[in-house]
């Protein structure tokens, strides 16, 4: 069955998660359960989950987001691997028990992660640099779920990635994002808020050529991990 890329808004797509995908042959759909709440989706039988990122909480009382959190949690229990990224990721880490709230301030524009040693032999991110400058759009973090592989870190945001089990991974910043993506966040009225905490200007360009690299690096080793 295809993976199934679990959508919250529709200008927050599967960017560069989406072009690995396509390059590999691997079939994928959207799942919009804010549109078509109620719809029975066999994710046991999926190939992958990915669960992409939003404007609303984890913590928001929002029936369909309580429905997709059950499907991630059977997801986990059938040995589905899952994708989060960052409103995913807080979804994936909340579903392992972890606790999701708000931070101090949020981390919006370019902003570098630093890995952890767990990183440095995982399998998505070993190859990558120590620190690398990427993509962040978010005001809310998780504690570490118990048992999970604590990966990367930032100064505002502590967890930026961790592992859980082998095929468990959430990622709180956006390496998928494009510069048009970017662009069309900068755009969007339901983060226009958002915009005006941002702590300098968003050139969606300043570092898109890396970004691009990370994000094949990350999404083409995940490919590989879910075709196993």
């Amino acid at each position: 069955m295809a993976v199934l890329i679990f959508r919250h808004v529709p200008f927050e797509p599967a960017g560069r998660i989406a072009d690995s995908l396509d390059e590999r042959g691997i079939e994928w759909r959207y799942v919009d359960l804010w549109q078509s709440a109620g719809e029975p989706l066999p994710v046991d039988q999926a190939q992958a989950l990915v669960v992409m990122g939003g404007p609303m909480s984890v913590n928001d009382p929002l029936p369909w987001l309580r429905e997709e959190e059950r499907y991630v949690t059977r997801a986990i229990s059938s040995g589905v691997p899952v994708l989060g990224v960052c409103l995913g990721a807080q979804l994936l880490a909340r579903c392992l028990g972890a606790q999701v709230s708000p931070m101090a301030r949020k981390e919006i524009g370019w902003y570098p992660i630093r890995l952890r040693e767990p990183a440095m032999a995982d399998p998505l991110f070993h190859g990558l640099q120590p620190e690398e400058i990427v993509f962040h759009w978010h005001g809310e973090s998780f504690s570490l779920p118990a048992g999970a592989e604590w990966l990367a870190e930032s100064e505002l945001c502590g967890r930026q990635a961790f592992r859980h089990g082998s095929n468990l991974y959430g990622l709180q910043f956006h390496p998928e994002v494009t510069p048009e993506i970017i662009r069309m966040w900068c755009r969007e009225d339901a983060n226009c808020g958002d915009l005006r905490e941002a702590e300098a200007p968003i050139d969606p360009q300043a570092h898109a050529a890396r970004m691009k690299e990370i994000a094949e690096h990350l999404f083409g080793r995940w490919c590989d991990l879910i075709v196993c």
